[in-house]
């Protein structure tokens, strides 16, 4: 409420002092909106529930029994879908609000623990054998029938997670620096880059298509980041002077060129749809393969002059990358 505006009104004899009192009145008393910590709190009490019941049956798998472990996890997960299934509003290709406040935890739930029961008869009966993919693929295709089914853009995102599962793009940030294994490397990579531009493929298609259009931010989110990294590790891995790279400048111009491209592409998007979140994470994802390049040159040299160099450049970058980023903001305002 503009209590400035009325102020004026009241100065000006619009209306009277009683009434711009009681809008003061109105103004100081007015309801504070608990909703963001509300559903902080039920996302928390869902997984802290997933959770706490995977730490109860690990503590208790020898005197509850395998066969009641599989049973209650499939008993929430039955009833968790068989609620949203009842409760859901007709599906529709545009955006479908929640029928009500506790549909989106129930549902999480239900995706929850169905992935803890896939996992489970897995580990424990073996059930998809030695095709481990299965284990990642059934999954995936649930939840992104549920994403769509439910429109629901957390499950949407742990189905693109599953999709990269099942293509082979898991690996921890250690595995990831300290594997010498070429081949490895090159699957990691060209995974990433075939990933990313897939997801990026799918929100632009259902940006035009108007097909859950409000689905294109995850999948591009996702689809940048993922082919954004795998052009940074190719850059780094095609410039290192390694056993497999021998220092090929090839490779190293080559993840060069492919990242520069896909930053363009995605800036012109970027602008043309006004989004400042994706033109600051693409600068960023700029600085650091500009940055990488700058300092491989600077390393080269070997001598001081290189260091006080060095230093100029990330105070002079650091500087610079700020005003593009306040230019790049003010820009976007005044469209």
């Amino acid at each position: 409420m503009n209590i400035h505006l009325f102020e004026k009104l009241q100065k000006e004899g619009q209306i009277s002092p009683a009434s711009a009192e009681k809008l003061q009145e109105l103004s100081a008393n007015k309801l504070y909106s608990l909703h963001w910590e509300l559903k902080t709190i039920l996302y928390l009490g869902v997984l802290l529930l997933s959770g706490g019941l995977g730490i109860l049956i690990y503590k208790n798998i020898d005197t509850i029994g395998h066969q009641v472990i599989i049973a209650i996890i499939a008993l929430i997960c039955g009833l968790s879908f068989a609620y949203c299934t009842r409760k859901r509003l007709a599906f529709s290709w545009q955006k479908v609000p929640a029928p009500n406040g506790f549909f989106d935890y129930i549902l999480l739930l239900g995706c929850l623990t169905f992935i803890t029961f896939i996992t489970y008869l897995q580990v424990q009966y073996n059930v998809f054998g030695t095709r481990y993919g299965l284990a990642t693929f059934f999954p995936m295709l649930v939840l992104l029938f549920s994403a769509y089914y439910y429109d629901h853009v957390g499950i949407l995102s742990m189905a693109i997670t599953n999709f990269a599962a099942w293509l082979g793009l898991t690996v921890t940030p250690l595995q990831l620096f300290s594997t010498n294994d070429f081949f490895v490397t090159t699957r990691l990579i060209y995974t990433g880059i075939f990933l990313g531009a897939l997801l990026v493929a799918i929100a632009m298609i259902s940006e035009k298509q108007d097909r859950k259009k409000h689905f294109a931010f995850t999948f591009a989110n996702f689809g940048v980041h993922i082919f954004m990294i795998a052009c940074l590790y190719g850059l780094m891995q095609g410039g290192l002077e390694t056993r497999y790279y021998d220092g090929n400048k090839g490779a190293f111009l080559f993840w060069f060129a492919i990242m520069a491209a896909a930053l363009v592409f995605c800036y012109k998007e970027a602008l043309k749809r006004g989004s400042f979140y994706f033109l600051m994470i693409l600068a960023l994802y700029a600085y650091v393969a500009i940055s990488y390049v700058v300092l491989k040159g600077l390393i080269a040299m070997d001598n001081i002059g290189a260091l006080y160099l060095g230093l100029m450049y990330f105070i002079g970058s650091g500087i610079g990358f700020v005003v593009f980023l306040v230019k790049i903001n003010k820009r976007l305002k005044k469209a």
